[in-house]
């Protein structure tokens, strides 16, 4: 497999389960129409590239053809990496794009997450991969039977024990995420180059402002919030925040905005300034000790300190403004105890529905 047209990089891009998942039903369904194996198949990434996928383990029956895909996590360290990703496609008597999940696919049983307890474990950006691909296929062939998808992945059920899946509620096997379609296999130490690179490249372009998104729903997101910044001006620094700032002030930028979901914000907040969930973790007796600050209902409170997730508390507080604004005050005074107010710094929550 390859990306066409990929960044330059010394480090070999993979690609994440939600490609996989697409790429495999995209050649089931080529099979079903077609009648014939398929051995290869283009996708469109999120990222706006197209990358080949090579399919395996093809099968064409009466009713039913099946493709997989082996995921390849490139050169970063990923436990799904040699997994098999399968897409087993069927016509339905019911109207639509049905995709369920299969063997290896975790269910939720916890609120907080992205999906709802009940659904298998596959994130809104791969659900949307998949329907819209093959959504086009059927356009493009005339079409308008209903289609039923199964997504499994043997073995996930082991190697989901390797991940936050058990934590989070998620039982079964692994998810079936990505909001690129790729993986971009940084190290600390390049990830920080990076950061530092982008950093220069705007100074000697003249920008005196930046902004810091520490993740890619939140690079995406804050880029619609100000549409008219300039390219060169969003960074994203991932977890290296205290690193990202500093250099930001060795620069002379004097301006930087960062942008992050609730999860990061609250870590920040609570004095964190690497935040890997390896270095930090969300601190929900913190965040419940803000709720009785502000005069919470009692289960609110408690609500709070026992969810699963932040997204279970920016829903139970119904992203409350003033809650917000707290997160911001307390990671505003973190930031200026390590870089002495040398730059001025402000704060945009990003919401978990973008």
């Amino acid at each position: 497999m390859y990306i066409e047209n990929p960044d330059t990089t010394n480090l070999r891009y993979g690609y994440t389960t939600g490609a996989c998942a697409t790429a495999a039903t995209k050649a089931a369904l080529i099979m079903m129409i077609g009648g014939k194996t398929v051995n290869e198949v283009k996708i469109n990434l999120p990222v706006k590239k197209t990358a080949r996928f090579l399919i395996e383990h093809q099968k064409i029956e009466k009713n039913y053809c099946m493709a997989a895909v082996k995921k390849d996590g490139g050169d970063d360290p990923d436990v799904t990496t040699g997994l098999y990703i399968y897409s087993r496609v069927e016509y339905s008597k019911n109207p639509g794009i049905e995709i369920a999940g299969g063997e290896g696919i975790g269910t939720v049983t916890k609120e907080g997450l992205p999906i709802k307890p009940g659904n298998p474990a596959i994130n809104p950006v791969p659900l949307k991969m998949i329907k819209s691909t093959v959504q086009n296929l059927l356009e493009s062939e005339g079409i308008s039977k209903g289609i039923k998808i199964t997504i499994s992945a043997p073995g996930g059920e082991d190697v989901a024990k390797k991940t936050c899946n058990p934590k989070l509620g998620i039982v079964g096997g692994i998810s079936i995420l990505g909001t690129r379609g790729i993986v971009i296999p940084f190290s600390d130490s390049s990830w920080k180059a990076s950061i530092v690179l982008g950093i220069r490249v705007a100074s000697k372009l003249g920008i005196n402002s930046l902004v810091f998104s520490t993740g890619g729903r939140s690079d995406t997101a804050v880029k619609k919030i100000f549409p008219d910044f300039r390219e060169e001006q969003f960074i994203e620094i991932g977890d290296f925040l205290g690193f990202a700032v500093k250099r930001a002030v060795d620069a002379g930028i004097e301006k930087v905005i960062i942008a992050g979901m609730p999860g990061k914000i609250s870590k920040l907040a609570d004095g964190n300034m690497d935040l890997h969930s390896s270095k930090s973790s969300v601190n929900f007796d913190f965040l419940a000790s803000m709720g009785e600050y502000l005069g919470y209902d009692h289960n609110i409170v408690s609500g709070i300190r026992h969810a699963n997730t932040v997204l279970e508390v920016m829903e139970l507080i119904k992203y409350d403004t003033v809650f917000l604004n707290l997160l911001k005050d307390k990671s505003l005074k973190n930031i200026n105890k390590i870089i002495e107010n040398k730059i001025q710094i402000s704060i945009e929550i990003i919401k978990n529905e973008y």
